[in-house]
C-alpha cells in the first residue's frame, strides 16, 4: 500500500520483549503513527492484544501473530524489528516484500553479520525497493550525536565515543551472556570472546567513519580486563573474587596508520576493581580537532539508585527503542539498501501534549 501524507504511517512491531515493549507504548501515543500488527515468536504470545504484552492496562485492538506471512500480508510501511538476535531470512522476507525495517539487533552497518550475510541484506532491500536502517542508544544515537558535536568544527583528527557504566544492575540480561562475568583472570578465548560479543560497535566505526566523511583501511579491536577484589553479589551472575569484573574495549578504526574513530565502551558490575577504574556513569564524546569538543552525556536519572529494577531496566529499554521510532518518517522518505544516520536526516522527538 502505498502511502499518502493525509494518512499515519503502518507500523508492525516485531517481537514483544523489554525494548519492544517501550516502542509499542510509544507507537501508541504518537498519532502519526498508527500499530497495525505485532511478530510474538512466543505462540503463547500469539492472539494476545498488543496493550497486554506491552503492560499499557488497555487494549490497543491488535492481536499478535507467530506468523511471518500474515505480517507480510498486513503491507505495513515499517517493521520496528526489536530480537536479541536477528533471523536474516525473516529479515530477507521483509525486505524483499518492500517493508521498511528499522531494526536494534546489533545492527548498523551489517559489518557484523559477515560480508556474505551483508550483501545478501542489501541486494534483498535493493531487490523490494526498501530501506534497512539499524540504531540503538550506543551504538547508533550516540554516534549521530558526535557527528553533530564536531559541525562546529573546521577540521576533524579524532573521535571518540566513550560509554562508561557500572552495569551491574543489568547484568542479569541476555544480551550479556557473551561478555564473560566471572571468567578467571587470563581465561583463554575470553579476549576473542568479546570481541565477538562487541562486533557491533566495529559496525559504529564504520558508520561514524562514514558521517565525517573519511575512508577507513583497518579497523581493530583491543580488550583491557579488570578483576574483582573480593566475592560480588551481581544478579544473575556468579563473580567471585579474581575474576573478571570489568572490561575496557575499544573498536578503532584507522586509516593510513593514523586512527580516526574509536568506539569504546568501559562496563564493571562492581567499583572494587584491581586495577580500580573510574566510571563515569555517562557517554564522553570527545571529538579532537580544530576546535576540540567534549561532550558528557548522561541518560540515567540522579535518584537511580533509589529506583527499582525494572524501572532502571525500563529506560534502559527506552533510550534503546526511541532512536528506532523517532527515525521511521525519514528511514521510509530514504533510499533503498542498507542504510545509516548518513543517510537520514537529523531526528528528533516529538512534543506531545
Amino acid at each position: 500500500m502505498a502511502r499518502t501524507p493525509d494518512r499515519p504511517i503502518r507500523v508492525v512491531q516485531w517481537t514483544t520483549g523489554n525494548v519492544a515493549r517501550q516502542s509499542l507504548a510509544a507507537i501508541a501515543e504518537r498519532p502519526d503513527l498508527e500499530l497495525v500488527g505485532v511478530f510474538a515468536h512466543s505462540k503463547e504470545k500469539a492472539g494476545k492484544d498488543a496493550g497486554e504484552l506491552a503492560g499499557l492496562g488497555r487494549p490497543l485492538g491488535v492481536l499478535a501473530t507467530a506468523d511471518v506471512d500474515e505480517i507480510i500480508a498486513l503491507a505495513p510501511d515499517c517493521v520496528l524489528h526489536s530480537p536479541l538476535h536477528p533471523d536474516v531470512d525473516q529479515l530477507t522476507r521483509l525486505l524483499r516484500a518492500g517493508i521498511n525495517v528499522l531494526t536494534t539487533a546489533s545492527f548498523l552497518t551489517g559489518r557484523a553479520y559477515g560480508p556474505a550475510v551483508r550483501a545478501t541484506l542489501e541486494e534483498a532491500a535493493l531487490a523490494g525497493g526498501a530501506s534497512l536502517f539499524g540504531s540503538g542508544v550506543n551504538p547508533g544515537w550516540a554516534d549521530q550525536l558526535a557527528a553533530v558535536a564536531s559541525g562546529i568544527c573546521r577540521s576533524v583528527d579524532h573521535v571518540e565515543i566513550f560509554e562508561s557504566f557500572n552495569i551491574g544492575p543489568w547484568a542479569a540480561d541476555a544480551n550479556q551472556d557473551g561478555l564473560g562475568w566471572g571468567r578467571p583472570a587470563g581465561d583463554p578465548g575470553h579476549t576473542d570472546a568479546v570481541r565477538e560479543a562487541t562486533a557491533p560497535f566495529a559496525d559504529a566505526v564504520e558508520a561514524t567513519a562514514e558521517l565525517l566523511g573519511a575512508e577507513l583501511d583497518d579497523i581493530r579491536c583491543e580488550v583491557a580486563f579488570a578483576h574483582a577484589t573480593k566475592d560480588l553479589d551481581v544478579p544473575g551472575r556468579d563473580v567471585a573474587a579474581g575474576t573478571v569484573a570489568g572490561l575496557d574495549v575499544r573498536w578503532i578504526g584507522s586509516r593510513a596508520g593514523a586512527d580516526v574513530v574509536t568506539a569504546r565502551v568501559r562496563w564493571t558490575v562492581t567499583p572494587d576493581l584491581d586495577p580500580s577504574w573510574d566510571i563515569a556513569m555517562a557517554y564522553l564524546i570527545e571529538v579532537r580537532g580544530h576546535p576540540q569538543v567534549n561532550l558528557q552525556v548522561e541518560v540515567l536519572p540522579q535518584d537511580m539508585f533509589t529506583m527499582s529494577l525494572e524501572d532502571m531496566l525500563a529506560i534502559g529499554s527506552v533510550i534503546t527503542a526511541m532512536p528506532l521510532v523517532n527515525a521511521i518518517p525519514a528511514v521510509l522518505a530514504a533510499r533503498p539498501g542498507i542504510i545509516t544516520y548518513a543517510d537520514l536526516t537529523t531526528q528528533s522527538s516529538r512534543h506531545l501534549p
